[in-house]
């Protein structure tokens, strides 16, 4: 899957998930904004009834008795409407009046019902109340008419005044029916919230189960198969693939599963014609060893050194004849230490040696600080036999091969030089184009070919062999490999 594709998946699981919890929340949260919004408004309601009957209380209690208790001592001439304001204990009729008159008009904007025409009632009241004030004072100011006033005072006031005080009762009986109708409208109303939110809480949970039910299968099913294809691929059948549509992060996960086993399947399809290869290639390479000519050409000699009653060093060409075959067997190993290939090279420049003593010395300095180090078995011999045969054989002269080794850092680098006929910068650069290419195509230099390409399948690309070469001065060849000991090598293969 690219890039893009990737980018196109807006992680639908995550907005499954999402509309699940959506679908639980919002009539939760529209449930809850109702019952606040109910509770308010009874809360609100409920506070202007007590606020509406504290005001009528206030007069139910004072307005009478003020009222009365002014007017009869303006009556009987106590005080008058211009120093009644002056005794603390009275107070002004027509503020009295205008006061309750302005409360009224503020409640009866808040109130409807009974309640509103107990209070159109008591306006009208005290209208007139405020009518019969006006003629008393009139009379007052004429100074006469008391018997009139007094007569007033008992048939006019004292009943108005008696009206207005039932007047408030009464609003404030309707005041308190209001309450009682708020509360049953409360009880109500929690009564139908209860059974609707039991009803949508089933709702809610019923549709959530089923949300749940499919959401689960829509993303246990492809897990599972998911599960099943990399089940296969891990018992190596790579060829399986995971067949997902879901259009979400499970399908970007099947299609990287996808990827990594046709990756396998090419990784391992590559590894097996690379092993294919190498064991082609240990087999050349061995046939090659065990080649007729090498070994009747190291019978001969021993036969030629019995003659010549030379029985000790024949006895030692046999000896190292047996150990040069012993380490090229090696058990059937690919690896080897390199005190092992030390002694695999030895053995064979000693059988050589005695053909060749008129030509040949050699020198081996290996760090002995390396001998536990790894190596492929036959990695030094095919390129010492390839010094002494194109090298020092064509020289007509003693010649002699060096092979030295050494570690540094994570690697170690061998060397096998010779001072032989060396070759010009066209025969070295052929020498080295064979040299890559696979060991089954050289025409030349199979032995050199081979050991380069065994070593770069088994420990990669990075290693490998380099030759360099001066005409009639020499070649010198290096290889590198990287530094593993024995003891990881067998963890591993334990493991």
């Amino acid at each position: 899957m690219s890039d893009k594709q990737r980018s196109d998946i807006q992680y639908p699981i995550k907005q499954k998930l999402l509309t699940l919890v959506l679908v639980a929340l919002i009539p939760l949260v529209i449930i809850t904004v109702y019952l606040i919004f109910s509770l308010l408004n009874y809360s609100r309601s409920y506070e202007e009834i007590v606020s509406n009957m504290t005001i009528a209380n206030k007069y139910n209690i004072f307005f009478k008795e003020d009222m009365d208790e002014s007017l009869y001592k303006l009556t009987v001439g106590y005080v008058t409407f211009d120093t009644i304001d002056e005794d603390d204990s009275l107070k002004n009729p027509y503020t009295t009046i205008n006061e309750m008159r302005t409360d009224l008009s503020r409640l009866l904007d808040e109130t409807d019902g009974s309640s509103r025409d107990w209070l159109m009632s008591l306006l009208r009241n005290l209208q007139t109340l405020e009518m019969k004030t006006d003629t008393i004072k009139e009379n007052l100011e004429a100074g006469e008419h008391y018997d009139e006033n007094m007569q007033m005072l008992d048939n006019d006031i004292y009943i108005l005044t008696d009206l207005i005080e039932e007047d408030i009762q009464h609003f404030i009986y309707y005041q308190t029916k209001d309450i009682e109708n708020l509360q049953n409208q409360l009880h109500e109303r929690v009564y139908r919230f209860i059974v609707f939110w039991g009803v949508v809480s089933a709702v809610i949970v019923l549709m959530t189960f089923v949300m749940a039910i499919f959401m689960v299968k829509d993303i246990t099913k492809p897990i599972k198969e998911l599960c099943d294809v990399t089940d296969k691929i891990a018992s190596g059948d790579f060829e399986s693939r995971a067949h997902i549509s879901t259009d979400d992060e499970i399908m970007i996960l099947a299609n990287s599963v996808n990827d990594m086993s046709e990756h396998l399947e090419v990784m391992v399809d590559t590894i097996k014609e690379d092993e294919a290869k190498m064991r082609n290639a240990e087999l050349r390479l061995l046939q090659e060893q065990i080649n007729p000519h090498f070994l009747y050409n190291t019978l001969d000699t021993i036969v030629w050194l019995i003659e010549s009653n030379k029985s000790q060093e024949a006895i030692d060409v046999v000896m190292s004849l047996s150990e040069f075959f012993r380490l090229v067997l090696s058990h059937g190993r690919e690896l080897i230490t390199i005190r092992e290939e030390e002694q695999h090279i030895r053995s064979y420049l000693d059988i050589q040696k005695v053909r060749y003593k008129d030509i040949l010395e050699y020198e081996i300095d290996i760090n002995k600080d390396i001998y536990e180090y790894i190596i492929l078995k036959m990695t030094l011999q095919p390129i010492v036999e390839n010094s002494l045969y194109h090298g020092i054989k064509y020289k007509r002269a003693k010649g002699v091969i060096r092979v030295s080794g050494n570690k540094y850092d994570d690697r170690i680098i061998l060397k096998v030089e010779d001072d032989g006929v060396g070759m010009d910068e066209d025969t070295l650069n052929k020498l080295r184009e064979e040299m890559t290419t696979p060991c089954k195509d050289t025409k030349t230099g199979f032995g050199l070919a081979n050991v380069n390409e065994r070593i770069k399948m088994h420990f990669g690309p990075d290693f490998g062999m380099e030759i360099d070469s001066q005409k009639d001065k020499g070649t010198v060849i290096t290889i590198t490999i990287p530094a593993i000991q024995k003891e990881a090598t067998e963890e591993k293969a334990d493991a």
